[in-house]
């Protein structure tokens, strides 16, 4: 049996749908989110039940505290709170665990800040929204989480290429990968939302470093590329995780599109959940 890993997923409670619905009128943008009851915003309950009937095993919830950027777009509006995540954790153990998102503009007060969150072993990883902070992967201010990434053997997720909010999106280019994973070779990078428009850019990424993988989230099976899913086929199985980014795209219709893959049973497996044990390595094997 599959056991799936959503890599990438955002609060699920009904009311992150209120703050997702403001974010988007804020800003006029054309995004939808799922509102369909069996796939949208729920219950912590009604979310396991779900997850069962899928076949996921657990969700890994994007957090952060309260951030503030100039623009008509703050990320930390949408995220979980980790409160919030905590108590998912306490109430569903081995269910949910979590990224934190950290504050690049806040100094070394974040990056104490995220030694502090990875102080719990439900906490798997670090995300770094780089639209939010408009600078590319390899800029200074983001090298003392990369550090801290590799002193506590956690990796590195980041949204690479455009940006669904009216943030500039040239920083997401997944090139701007490349000297971080030179130069911190046991941290582990998930390029995600498949590196769009960029996508045979992210996976030459993946194909050059060892340390340097694909995630799906947020674009499903359908609006893939030709190159994305021959990567998936061949070189990039190992290399390639499955997400939703929820709201954007629900668990139900993902995994429905990912059925119409034609896949081997082992790319499939290490697909669903078999590399994000790999790559995250504070998952329950």
């Amino acid at each position: 049996m599959t056991l799936i890993i959503d890599y990438l997923c955002n609060g699920f409670l009904p009311s992150a749908s209120e703050a997702w619905q403001r974010s988007i009128e804020a800003q006029g943008l054309s995004l939808k989110i799922r509102q369909n009851p069996d796939d949208g915003f729920c219950d912590p309950a009604t979310l396991v039940e779900r997850m069962d009937a899928l076949g996921i095993s657990a969700l890994q919830i994007v957090m952060s505290d309260e951030q503030h950027h100039h623009g008509a777009f703050n990320f930390s509006d949408v995220t979980a709170r980790f409160d919030e995540v905590s108590d998912l954790v306490r109430s569903y153990p081995s269910r949910f665990f979590g990224l934190w998102c950290f504050d690049a503009n806040s100094g070394i007060a974040g990056v104490e800040r995220a030694r502090e969150v990875l102080g719990n072993d439900w906490v798997v990883g670090l995300y770094n929204h780089v639209h939010s902070w408009d600078r590319p992967f390899d800029h200074a201010d983001f090298y003392p989480y990369y550090t801290l990434a590799s002193e506590l053997d956690v990796p590195v997720v980041m949204q690479a290429g455009t940006s669904g909010g009216l943030v500039p999106s040239e920083c997401g280019h997944p090139i701007g990968v490349d000297r971080p994973a030179i130069y911190f070779p046991t941290v582990r990078f998930v390029l995600s939302h498949t590196g769009w428009p960029w996508v045979d850019e992210a996976i030459a990424m993946a194909l050059k470093f060892p340390n340097v993988f694909l995630g799906t989230a947020a674009y499903p099976a359908r609006h893939w590329s030709s190159s994305l899913v021959e990567f998936l086929r061949g070189p990039g199985r190992t290399k390639t995780l499955f997400g939703t980014n929820f709201p954007t795209v629900g668990h139900r219709n993902a995994l429905e599109q990912v059925s119409e893959l034609d896949l081997t049973d082992q790319t499939r497996v290490d697909y669903l959940g078999g590399t994000a044990r790999r790559v995250f390595s504070r998952l329950p094997c």
